[in-house]
């Protein structure tokens, strides 16, 4: 049920094929039929993906934590699985126009601008941020259309059982109830400090556990336009002339309330304008020829909202409670009415000065991104260092003198200056000293970084870590203690005892809560205790951690409830679309799994390793 469950992430049966080391060229990681996948092409792949990762985390992503994830290899399935639907689609003689990829891209909503419209500004933005140019934007999207179409034609027509979805949904929406108790450190007893030889004895049981990281020296710098921008001082004489280009853009349009009948002619037009002039209201007029609210109202709109340029033209030349003379539109002869009239608003120059120099600083500076970055890989190619080349160049670089895996200190603070999303610490412990690396994609420009320095792990005598390691006996004293309370007093409540009769000689309060699903995210209460009540029967009793350290629960599942199942609801509707996109995941990747088996496919695992570093 968790598998249905969860988000699906489909493997294409790419670990099922043979390795192959044979046929290899140099640059190739992997092929599919006559379709090559490059070691750069994916190590840029790679690199994009943990970056992205690491923005949504807020932190970077080594790649050690990559590959623990998974990440390395799902992407490659994914890519080895997008090239063998390339394969099929070529196979099949399957092609896009210009025209129709183009159309596809124009109305992408993430391409509108501020007035709902195709906005090539932020079009050319959008893909330099995800390091793309306009001509492969293009042909990435033609490639993307056309596997859609493939994989909806071979899953047309598919639908989750209707026992899976009965059973899915008594899943999610079961309830329990549940009263429980907390036991924390006052319940332990009083914990006496540990004797030297107590002490030393846990040090040298749990050593590892205080082991000093390795630490590594780095020196970066970053240049991007958000930086580059910051030196660049803009005119209000070229901030003036780009808010006169805007100026209908950057304000907010005039709406109209419009509302219109359309006859067959004009001559029948003026007769019913005439008899509307005469007495008869609009509403009446659009009753008797048997139009309802939404045949004649277009509602609160713009301008450039309304279709028929003629009728938009005309409705915005009318003053509000007139009727138009008739109009000839698109779909015959209009008469359109005015309600209430919005006056559009202009925002004055001043308001938008600052947004505007720093949008143009910003533009003009991705020209001077492309020129530093040459200028920073020549003096990089002539053996200086990031620091020596940043100083030249007249950029900061930023130097930390010791920094471990997880991008913190040796205080255990996190390491400042590093850009949030940007795994240079990561690629940093997968470089060494004196490598010249390549530098890392950010934010439309690059980061530079050196290993200067490396301290290796060691092991900590006692005397540096005596703190640390009284504390975390301390904390093993006093879980060891309430989990042998807590084993107690639930042996008793399986031989028959009530838990208000234990949590009163506890001296523990009894807290109940009802109606709880398997989902459900409560204050105070840690979710492995929902975990561990939903794995109890009725009338059961467990344990478990709490959601506070030195906290442990003990509890008994009072009532099990399963909500009858409407599948006219919405929420079954909803998990039907749910479970729809993953039985759909499930026919794409069994068909995706044929093809690569038909076509070929053949992996370089040395290589598949070098660029993940699996092999350092």
């Amino acid at each position: 049920m968790a598998v249905v469950m969860g988000v699906l992430i489909i493997s294409f049966g790419v670990w099922g094929i043979a390795d192959i080391f044979k046929g290899f060229g140099q640059s190739t990681l992997a092929t599919v039929g006559r379709t090559e996948i490059s070691i750069n092409e994916f190590r840029q792949l790679y690199t994009d993906k943990l970056q992205q990762i690491g923005r949504q985390f807020g932190r970077p992503l080594t790649m050690d934590q990559a590959r623990a994830f998974g990440i390395d290899r799902q992407l490659l399935q994914q890519t080895i699985a997008e090239a063998t639907l390339d394969e099929e689609a070529r196979r099949l003689g399957l092609g896009q126009s210009d025209a129709e990829t183009m159309r596809m891209i124009v109305n992408d909503p993430n391409f509108k601008g501020v007035g709902g419209n195709f906005d090539p500004q932020r079009f050319q933005a959008l893909i330099r941020q995800f390091g793309f140019s306009e001509q492969r934007y293009v042909a990435d999207q033609r490639r993307v259309s056309l596997r859609r179409q493939i994989a909806g034609t071979i899953t047309a027509g598919l639908e989750p059982p209707k026992t899976m979805i009965e059973a899915l949904s008594r899943f999610q929406n079961e309830q329990r109830s549940i009263e429980y108790v907390k036991l924390d450190a006052a319940h332990a007893g009083t914990i006496d400090p540990p004797s030297p030889e107590t002490l030393a004895a846990y040090f040298e049981d749990h050593k590892a556990q205080f082991r000093a990281p390795e630490y590594r020296k780095i020196s970066f710098v970053a240049i991007t336009p958000d930086e580059i921008g910051k030196w660049s001082e803009v005119s209000d004489e070229d901030a003036k002339k780009v808010f006169e280009q805007r100026r209908d853009k950057l304000g907010t349009p005039e709406k109209r309330e419009v509302s219109q009948i359309v006859f067959p002619s004009v001559e029948e037009a003026m007769a019913a304008r005439n008899r509307m002039t005469s007495g008869l209201s609009f509403d009446e007029l659009a009753k008797e020829r048997g139009l309802g609210t939404s045949d004649v109202e277009l509602g609160l709109v713009t301008k450039s909202a309304i279709i028929d340029p003629a009728v938009a033209n005309a409705a915005f030349s009318t003053n509000s409670g007139e009727i138009t003379q008739p109009v000839q539109g698109k779909f015959g002869v209009a008469l359109v009415k005015i309600g209430k009239i919005e006056p559009g608003t202009e925002p004055s120059y001043e308001s938008v000065a600052a947004a505007l120099k720093k949008e143009i600083a910003t533009e003009r500076a991705r020209a001077k991104v492309a020129e530093l970055r040459d200028k920073m890989e020549d003096e990089r190619g002539g053996g200086a260092s990031v620091a020596e080349a940043a100083q030249k160049l007249g950029v900061s670089a930023t130097t930390i003198d010791a920094v471990d895996r997880s991008g913190r200190l040796p205080d255990g603070q996190l390491a400042p200056n590093i850009p949030p999303g940007v795994d240079v610490v990561a690629q940093a412990f997968n470089s060494d000293i004196g490598v010249d690396n390549d530098p890392v994609s950010f934010k439309g420009g690059y980061i530079w970084y050196d290993v200067v320095g490396i301290t290796p792990s060691r092991e900590r005598n006692l005397d540096e870590v005596k703190d640390q390691v009284e504390a975390r006996w301390r904390e093993d004293q006093i879980t060891s203690r309430l989990k042998a309370k807590a084993t107690e007093m639930v042996q008793k409540l399986e031989q028959g005892g009530k838990l208000a009769d234990e949590a009163s000689r506890a001296g523990l309060k009894v807290e109940t809560v009802a109606g709880v699903r398997r989902d459900a995210s409560l204050p105070g209460v840690a979710g492995g205790a929902i975990t561990a009540a939903f794995r109890t029967p009725k009338d059961g009793v467990g344990q478990t951690a709490g959601a506070a350290a030195n906290e442990w629960i003990v509890f008994r599942v009072t009532d099990v409830t399963l909500p009858p199942v409407d599948f006219a609801s919405d929420d079954i509707k909803k998990l039907k679309e749910t479970l729809q996109r993953s039985v759909t995941d499930e026919q794409v990747a069994q068909y995706v799994t044929k093809l690569e088996s038909d076509i070929g496919t053949t992996i370089n695992q040395t290589a598949f390793a070098q660029v993940t570093g699996a092999n350092n």
